[in-house]
């Protein structure tokens, strides 16, 4: 018999997955109705927090001011789980902006990083945290 999947996954998601999944229909725009549904916990840091809001005010997005205030006040922050990272991970991606997504996995307890950069992928697991694509992530829950 296999192993009991758990029915609640707390999981980090990357900036550009977490956009692309609140601004746009498709594949990634599942996990809104993940978090939405309490299948899936997503944790933010005050440092992945921080990037979210900037993405989300790139002129490339159109977003007003007040568009942007309902997307973190209505459609993140009640489903979040907002964490202090204690456990500072520095040097272990590529790109070093990616490292804040570790510490936020690593001091939240979340077992998975869903991510969408091949970089960062490549990575595959960081000590208790696998690195998942999105689709492989979707794949196990839908």
């Amino acid at each position: 018999m296999g192993k009991k999947q758990e029915k609640v996954k707390r999981v980090v998601l990357d900036t550009n997955v977490l956009v692309s999944a609140l601004l746009f229909k498709g594949a990634l725009s599942k996990l809104v109705g993940l978090w939405r549904k309490g299948r899936i916990i997503p944790v933010i840091s005050k440092e992945t927090f921080a990037e979210l809001a900037t993405v989300l005010q790139y002129p490339k997005f159109s977003l007003s001011k007040g568009e942007v205030k309902s997307l973190i006040e209505h459609e993140t922050l009640p489903y979040f789980e907002v964490i202090e990272a204690a456990k500072a991970v520095k040097g272990v991606c590529r790109d070093p902006g990616d490292d804040m997504f570790i510490s936020c996995a690593l001091s939240a307890s979340a077992r998975c990083i869903v991510g969408g950069d091949k970089d960062f992928c490549d990575l595959r697991q960081y000590q208790t945290v696998k690195i998942m694509i999105p689709s492989d992530f979707l794949k196990k829950l839908v």
